[in-house]
């Protein structure tokens, strides 16, 4: 490698971040990346790695240290002075309108113009140029809503290279990627950087940044753990840097002995009036003491149907019972309470938490009415106070403090909120959409053994999850879901791999009805 490939493109030095209720989210750290290499940013949740990169791309402002871009400083003030150094930034929550074309969101601000109106030939025309340019196929004129969330990705991409990033800032990228996407990405990261495009690559999944990443910056409370070359480094010393301590990669998990059925959805469907079903005429049951997944790719309605069963979405046609009962036309805190469901939401902000109350009333929404915790309206703060402190600590909570508002926490915080409050009630049953999006591994093994727990104290779960592992390691029994339907049911993961599950969530393959019935009837 010559003198000036090993010279950074970008150096950040000395950065640190305070915010006003005191939080550090970084101090005196250094980061920098050279061109043409993939590095990894890796830590826990709230270590600081997104408040770094936020900086970097002019989202957060920096309290101390400097950035340095080529060797000479600069001022990332706002994403526009990023853009103008040719750094770009794909979200884990894509940055796109659904109603709108591939083309038009490419040009989405920079519209080509013909006199006074939008020039929609030359916008599909440079879209075909950029995405020829660098590999990277897609119809211009595909609505984003009707695209998988691959090819979502990849208009992302496409659209920073077309505002001539060279820096690429990737969070979480493969989150909601099935196998095959997710080595489909990894072609396309190998041709910028043979093209010599730098990446910059946060993830918290270890196997895969061994596998595409040159560098790992691995970030700790905040503070930097060090720079480590790939080839020089094994999984389990990424862990233990990450977590402070040995992290069992694979966990422990008991027979499950299913026994009542708890949960049944009989002839569900969703989507009349919308051109095609989001769900279509879909039957199953969860029992007590078992776990049911739900995989595929994201927007093949595994939402609408955990909505529906939950009381986010009103059920157009079908039935849903739980416990004997039916909750069809129930309200949602009807369900949850007298059905006693739990339903951790993917969608943590909109309907996990209220953002702008603290951590404690967060915690604690749910059981309020109860004599623990109130008499004849009067909250008995104490009692309160003390079982937010316990719930803080078991579950991990990276926080100020229980009167901390859930707004200053990570993404990753919120969902530990989210996961205790739902998770240290009793339940009969659980309904969980992505338990570890944006969680680090060791908050994941936890929340994996909670629901373990919970499993074997008879409760019924339900879980979806995009990412394959994580589905695979937690169900006793999975069915896929593919344009709203289930495609494949397996009554047992063994002898299935994560390839053959990306097959049926691509649709490259599905059994058929009677094969289905066969698996689902032997129970």
């Amino acid at each position: 490698m010559t003198a000036e490939a090993r010279q950074p493109v970008i150096e950040m030095k000395g950065i640190t971040k305070i915010y006003p209720n005191g939080v550090v989210a970084n101090k005196d750290v250094d980061f920098s990346v050279r061109p043409g290499e993939i590095h990894a940013v890796m830590g826990e949740n709230g270590a600081g790695k997104s408040t770094l990169m936020k900086m970097l791309f002019g989202l957060e402002k920096i309290d101390k240290g400097q950035i340095f871009f080529k060797g000479n400083p600069v001022t990332i003030a706002k994403p526009s002075d990023a853009i103008g150094l040719k750094i770009g930034m794909v979200h884990q929550e894509f940055m796109l309108v659904p109603s709108l074309t591939v083309a038009e969101n490419m040009m989405l601000r920079e519209e080509p113009v013909k006199g006074i109106f939008i020039d929609r030939a030359k916008a599909v025309d440079e879209t075909v140029k950029i995405s020829e340019k660098y590999h990277l196929p897609i119809d211009p004129h595909a609505r984003i809503i009707d695209l998988p969330v691959g090819m979502k990705q990849r208009v992302e991409i496409l659209k920073a290279l077309y505002r001539g990033a060279e820096i690429l800032i990737l969070d979480e990228p493969t989150a909601v990627l099935t196998p095959q996407e997710t080595e489909e990405l990894f072609r396309q990261l190998i041709i910028l950087k043979e093209n010599g495009h730098t990446v910059i690559f946060i993830s918290h999944k270890i196997r895969e940044v061994k596998q595409i990443c040159d560098r790992i910056t691995i970030l700790k409370n905040g503070l930097s753990m060090g720079v480590y070359d790939v080839k020089d480094i094994t999984e389990a010393d990424i862990s233990r840097l990450m977590v402070g301590r040995e992290v069992k990669m694979k966990l422990d998990k008991n027979e499950a002995h299913p026994k009542n059925v708890v949960l049944q959805a009989d002839h569900l469907c969703y989507g009349y009036g919308e051109g095609k079903l989001k769900v279509k005429d879909v039957n199953f049951t969860v029992r007590s003491g078992e776990i049911v997944g739900i995989a595929g790719v994201e927007g093949n309605g595994q939402r609408e149907l955990l909505e529906m069963i939950t009381g986010l979405r009103k059920i157009q046609r079908g039935q849903v019972y739980i416990s004997g009962m039916d909750v069809s036309k129930m309200s949602i805190q009807q369900i949850r309470d007298k059905a006693k469901m739990g339903y951790i939401p993917q969608d943590r902000l909109l309907f996990g938490v209220a953002a702008e109350a603290t951590i404690k009333e967060n915690l604690l929404a749910n059981r309020l009415s109860h004599s623990e915790f109130s008499k004849a309206g009067v909250m008995k703060e104490k009692n309160l106070t003390k079982k937010a402190k316990e719930l803080i600590q078991e579950f991990r909570i990276k926080c100020g403090g229980e009167k901390q508002t859930v707004n200053m926490l990570s993404g990753g915080n919120i969902q530990k909120v989210v996961v205790a409050r739902e998770l240290s009630t009793q339940r009969s049953l659980i309904v969980i959409d992505q338990p570890s999006r944006g969680i680090d591994v060791g908050a994941t093994k936890f929340i994996h053994e909670k629901i373990f727990e919970l499993r074997d104290a008879d409760a019924a779960i339900l879980v979806s999850s995009a990412d394959l592992a994580e589905i695979m390691e937690l169900s006793d029994s999975l069915f896929v879901m593919y344009e709203g339907e289930i495609v494949a049911y397996f009554k047992s993961l063994e002898g299935v791999t994560e390839e053959q599950l990306g097959e049926y969530m691509l649709g490259i393959n599905r059994q058929t009805p009677e094969e289905i019935k066969e698996a689902y009837y032997e129970q």
